[in-house]
This record gives structure tokens, C-alpha cells and sequence, in this order.
């Protein structure tokens, strides 16, 4: 694995000017476990994307799937990525969503690890055959079209796809956890 940088190579914005772009779309971000900042205040610095990638990301987090199932897919990739930030950041949500540390810790492990519902072990193995084959073989497919309806199953393709792009950016651009945000080792 690429070692990540340990540093940003592209700072976060520290403080917006007042009534300047960046204020107004920082503005609008809202967060459900506190300070996701460095995150946000990096991808600023592109207006235009910030504005258009913020939505749909946002959409991804409220949308058809449940919670405690988004955040097992997000978690996975995220961990299948390497990128701590992001796994960081879905630790917190995913504690909202339901999910215990032990099943986080047990997420690392994969979908063979013992101890999952076939249900949750099912969208660790999506995960896991999106991130090394760019595509959900039929066995797996049939299972989820068996649990999910048309639109989940878009939005959980969606889902994991997205989160590998925030993970190649957030790793790339070295964003860095916020204090109290936890690591792979939390």
C-alpha cells in the first residue's frame, strides 16, 4: 500500500472571508456527529465541485437504505480503501446508527469473520466485490434483490462507489482526522 501523506498537501481553508463563497457553502453543511471539518474546509477550495458534490452526498446519508446498513457498507469500504478519515468520521455515525464497537472491530475482519447475520455479512461482500472487481457477482446480486427494492439497490451501488471516491480524495490529499475523531486502531 502507497504510504499516506502525513500531512495535508492541500490545507484546509482556516477561516472563510465573511460573505465570500466558501462561507455561504460551508454554511450550509450540517453534521451528525460534530466536527467534520477538515473534510469540508479542503474541498472548499473548489467551489463549483464542493457545490455540486455536497447534495448528493448528503442524499447518500438520508436516503433509502437503512442507517445501520449504509454505515456497514461505508465502514467497509472506507477500511478496503485505507482512508482513516473516512473511517474515523462513519465510526461516529455508525454508533449513531446502531452499530457497537464490536461489530466495527469486526468489520475489519470482513464478511467470513465469525459472528455477522448473513444480512450484514451480504453488504460486507458487496463492498468487498465492488472494490475488487468493479462489479456484484450474480450470487450476491440475487441476495440483495431478494432484501432490497430497485431504488435501495441503485442508491447502495451509489453509496459505495461515492464513498471510494471521498476515500481516493481524503487519501490523496492527506485531509487529517480532527482531535477525538477515532482511527483504524480505536
Amino acid at each position: 500500500m502507497t504510504d499516506r501523506p502525513r500531512s495535508p498537501r492541500i490545507a484546509p481553508l482556516s477561516a472563510p472571508q465573511p460573505g465570500s463563497q466558501a462561507e455561504e457553502l460551508l454554511g450550509s453543511v450540517t453534521t451528525t456527529t460534530g466536527p467534520a471539518t477538515n473534510i469540508f474546509r479542503t474541498l472548499v477550495r473548489h467551489p463549483g465541485l464542493f457545490r455540486r458534490w455536497l447534495p448528493f452526498g448528503g442524499k447518500l446519508l438520508a436516503g433509502k437504505l437503512p442507517a445501520r446498513d449504509r454505515e456497514l457498507a461505508i465502514l467497509r469500504t472506507g477500511w478496503r480503501c485505507g482512508s482513516e478519515y473516512e473511517w474515523g468520521q462513519h465510526v461516529l455515525i455508525g454508533r449513531a446508527a446502531g452499530l457497537t464497537d464490536e461489530e466495527i472491530l469486526r468489520i475489519q475482519a470482513g464478511p467470513a469473520a465469525p459472528g455477522w447475520e448473513p444480512s450484514d455479512a451480504l453488504l460486507l461482500r458487496a463492498a468487498d466485490e465492488l472494490h475488487d472487481d468493479s462489479c456484484i457477482q450474480e450470487s450476491t446480486w440475487s441476495e440483495l434483490a431478494a432484501r432490497y427494492d430497485d431504488r435501495q439497490l441503485i442508491e447502495l451501488l451509489m453509496l459505495i462507489g461515492h464513498y471510494h471516491m471521498v476515500a481516493y480524495t481524503l487519501n490523496s490529499l492527506g485531509v487529517q482526522r480532527e482531535p477525538g475523531v477515532p482511527g483504524f486502531t480505536s
